[in-house]
């Protein structure tokens, strides 16, 4: 009886999982988890089913869940490289990357010629930055499978991080052409066309996306960016509007709208998009800052305050505006509030002239000279060759005591620009300083009770040359 039973509790089981199969073929993910989570509950020991229940999870984007689920089943097929490749790949998802490498290493180990272990290593190399292990990962991929489009798309992403962007546009043109269907490929290739600075072809291909994807929300706004920055207003205006048709509330939308108001300089209806922007997502980077700007402008230093301080509570991507807070921060005489904004922009991009130097000029106000100098020295390394760096460079080296390094610098500073009044001026005193440490110098030398004498002796010299002239 009892195996009868049993036998009816696995039978049901797998027609559970056969549902759950033709849910998830037909998009109904939800209900796929359903069964299988049933099917699982009656016969927790089928590897395959928490592997699908991982797939599904994934589909939902809950990683964490998907994780455990994958866990499950390798715990009964220790050695399965598909349940590897799929734990792998969300251990980057979720930031574990010392697992996921551990992962991918374990498949290289059992089943050498299983490329995806290759394939997707390269998205965690470059997630962790390591660009060169990556492009090894690559070629190890090919070699197994040369005509693999998701490798060239994920080296493509490699180079596109490090603003190779011709080679990400090569490599994504050749996913485009083995795969032609690959998800948002054009896109990427706008991407990286407008990072390029080639605008006709990004939009080109922007357009290209649309025409397969005419709903994409991420696309759309992407694009009446790109419009906006062409200064193609009216346009990037109807693909914000064509957004909130699709999806009303969409803030980011309402905020664009709300730039292009400030374009068309319509101030009392950029302010009134800001706030509505803000109002639908708290959360929202952008409509603080743009209304601390205004406030600025209009003297309204305490909101300006009160805004710029709440949007540094936020999540900010852009680099520019971290520069742009931070300048008008210092302006408002917060510089711890401006350093961290500085801090914030060269951790996302450790080249960035304009962040050493500004996180230069914060620690000049707080008379951290030598801290200064690095920033600024490192500026320099990375190829700023601003004459008025220089001089700042000079000047700080004129009050640690560097004098020599503060003329030479000066010099440099002036055979750029020019003898500009202000220039002069620091190299004046930059002399004056190089000759006063020169007279003490002498001075000690020659021993103060010395020197002490020999003005003595000049004085009565002069007093016997004035009454030999009186006499």
């Amino acid at each position: 009886m009892f195996d009868e039973m049993d036998y009816n509790s696995w039978d049901e089981a797998e027609r559970m999982a056969v549902m759950a199969y033709d849910y998830y073929e037909n998009g109904q993910l939800t209900m796929a988890l359903t069964q299988l989570t049933e099917a699982l509950q009656l016969n927790p020991d089928n590897s395959a089913w928490h592997f699908n229940a991982g797939l599904t999870l994934d589909a939902l984007e809950q990683f964490d869940d998907a994780i455990t689920a994958y866990e499950e089943a390798l715990a009964l097929s220790p050695d399965d490289p598909e349940i590897l490749n799929s734990l792998a790949v969300d251990y980057t998802r979720v930031g574990l990357y010392d697992l996921a490498i551990s992962s991918f290493e374990h498949i290289q180990k059992i089943a050498p010629d299983f490329e995806p272990c290759y394939c997707n290593r390269i998205i965690t190399y470059t997630e962790m930055d390591m660009h060169e292990t990556a492009e090894q990962m690559f070629y190890l991929a090919q070699q197994i499978n040369p005509d693999c489009p998701i490798c060239f798309y994920n080296i493509g992403n490699s180079m596109f991080c490090r603003h190779n962007y011709k080679r990400a546009i090569w490599c994504w043109l050749r996913t485009a052409s083995l795969e032609p269907e690959h998800p948002q490929i054009n896109y990427r290739i706008a991407q990286a066309y407008w990072a390029d600075g080639d605008y006709e072809l990004a939009r080109e291909h922007f357009l290209s996306e649309l025409r397969e994807n005419p709903g994409d929300i991420d696309v759309i706004l992407d694009f009446g960016i790109f419009l906006l920055k062409q200064g193609d207003t009216d346009s990037a205006a109807e693909k914000f509007n064509r957004i909130l048709e699709l999806v009303p509330d969409f803030s980011p939308a309402v905020f664009y709208l709300g730039e292009t108001a400030l374009v068309r300089q319509d101030t009392l209806k950029a302010v009134e998009l800001f706030n509505t922007a803000m109002k639908q997502n708290p959360k929202l980077s952008g409509p603080r800052f743009r209304l601390a700007q205004i406030a600025l402008e209009n003297e309204n230093t305490d909101d300006a305050k009160r805004l710029l301080f709440s949007e540094c509570a936020l999540d900010i991507d852009d680099i520019s505006v971290l520069l742009a807070m931070g300048s008008m921060l210092i302006e408002l005489d917060e510089i711890d509030y401006a350093t961290d904004c500085f801090l914030r922009a060269v951790n996302q991009d450790e080249e960035n002239i304009d962040a050493f130097c500004s996180l230069a000029v914060t620690l000049a106000a707080r008379d951290e000279y030598e801290g200064a100098l690095q920033f600024y020295q490192h500026a320099v390394e990375l190829g700023c060759e601003n004459p008025q760096v220089l001089a700042d460079i000079a000047f700080l080296y004129l009050k640690t005591g560097q004098l020599t390094l503060a003329i030479e610098t000066i010099g440099d500073a002036i055979d750029i620009s020019g003898k500009t009044e202000d220039a002069v001026k620091l190299k004046r005193k930059i002399r004056w300083a190089i000759f006063r440490r020169n007279i003490n110098a002498t001075l000690l030398r020659f021993g103060f009770c010395k020197v002490k004498l020999f003005f003595a002796r000049c004085k009565c010299r002069l007093r016997y040359m004035f009454s030999s002239v009186r006499r």
